[in-house]
């Protein structure tokens, strides 16, 4: 007779702060090859770790405001981090940011911005930054952040890399997850590179995001805050990226209910998405563990996502189109060999994108 029982389970530590437990990692093994590394909040060690090395170098002082952008995790993570090193914050929300996000930031004293609602997301972003630059205009003792630009945003992931180094001892990591800013991705790899060159890293994007060259398409279903982006992140190093996945709203929807009804895993678009690159990597790839990012719950997507559960598509049916040039990019799914390079190569001139900020 076998059981389920854990013997050896160490002592759960006693955290000084809510940030400690809430960054803390999930390790669950999905398939033999693939591990998913589920986060409450994952932008709590982006956060976190950028105010503790901006307090510890005398860039920032205790009781000052920082502002920053956000379309919601960023936000509450940094609230938290400001809550906790003794700062204030202030946050100029994108418009999907939810009434249950809101909420939390206010009790935790956070003055919120929203933008009005839109269906534009370039839009969208673009007035952050103006209202963030006129903030700024009007009072200089504000530190902006910049989640999207500095590289300060990497250094808080260190932490995470060795978790997974000592879960994963001697294990060959492909790391795959959401884009986004490029913090998560970016900083974890980087880590990880430093004790083992091999580690490779697979990006998800939708279609429709200016950050690998598919900002031509349009996908009107898209809520995946947080994968792509329409403005530049200077926070993505492309030259980290091995290879780089797209797909559409559909197939994101169909991989997150197939992510809770195989594994009870109930978490946001963006892993649901990663899970399913990760799958389609671990078939051509068994010798290698690919390591799901799994940023956020799935609490936000409730109504849009997983209420429409019986109109979703079979995960096991679904397969990337392979594309050797940005020109050949096409929907619903496809997937390139990225090769570490910079973006300028493969993204077709005339659509580069160009800052209409100044």
């Amino acid at each position: 007779m076998t059981s389920n029982r854990t013997t050896d389970a160490a002592t759960p530590p006693v955290h000084d702060h809510i940030t400690d437990a809430v960054k803390a990692p999930a390790l669950v093994r999905l398939a033999p090859n693939v591990v998913l590394m589920r986060f409450e909040t994952l932008k709590v060690y982006a956060a976190d770790g950028a105010v503790r090395h901006l307090l510890g170098t005398g860039a920032i002082r205790p009781g000052q405001t920082l502002v920053d952008s956000s379309s919601g995790i960023y936000a509450l993570a940094l609230a938290m981090a400001c809550h906790r090193h003794g700062l204030r914050c202030r946050i100029v929300a994108s418009t999907t940011v939810d009434d249950t996000i809101r909420a939390q930031l206010e009790v935790l004293g956070v003055t919120v911005d929203q933008m009005p609602p839109s269906d534009d997301l370039r839009l969208d972003q673009n007035r952050r930054v103006a209202r963030v630059r006129e903030l700024l205009a009007r009072d200089p003792d504000l530190h902006w952040m910049r989640q999207y630009h500095d590289d300060v945003h990497h250094l808080g992931y260190a932490e995470a890399a060795d978790l997974l180094r000592g879960a994963l001892p001697g294990e060959q990591l492909t790391v795959v997850g959401s884009v986004g800013t490029g913090a998560s991705t970016g900083g974890l790899t980087r880590s990880l590179r430093e004790h083992d060159p091999r580690t490779l890293l697979v990006g998800v994007q939708p279609f429709g995001s200016v950050t690998f060259g598919s900002e031509r398409f349009t996908d009107p279903d898209a809520i995946i805050a947080g994968i792509g982006s329409a403005i530049h992140f200077d926070n993505v190093h492309h030259d980290l990226y091995d290879r780089v996945h797209w797909l559409d709203f559909r197939h994101a929807m169909a991989a997150t209910i197939g992510l809770l009804r195989e594994h009870a895993v109930f978490a946001g678009l963006s892993t649901g998405a990663a899970h399913l690159v990760a799958r389609w990597e671990a078939a051509r790839h068994p010798d290698r563990t690919h390591v799901v990012i799994g940023a956020d719950t799935g609490h936000r997507y409730t109504q849009r996502v997983f209420a429409r559960h019986r109109e979703a598509l079979d995960p096991a049916e679904l397969a990337p189109v392979e594309i050797a040039s940005l020109d050949e990019l096409t929907p619903p799914w496809a997937a390139i060999d990225w090769a570490r390079r910079p973006r300028g190569p493969l993204v077709p001139t005339q659509e580069r994108w160009k800052d209409p900020v100044p």
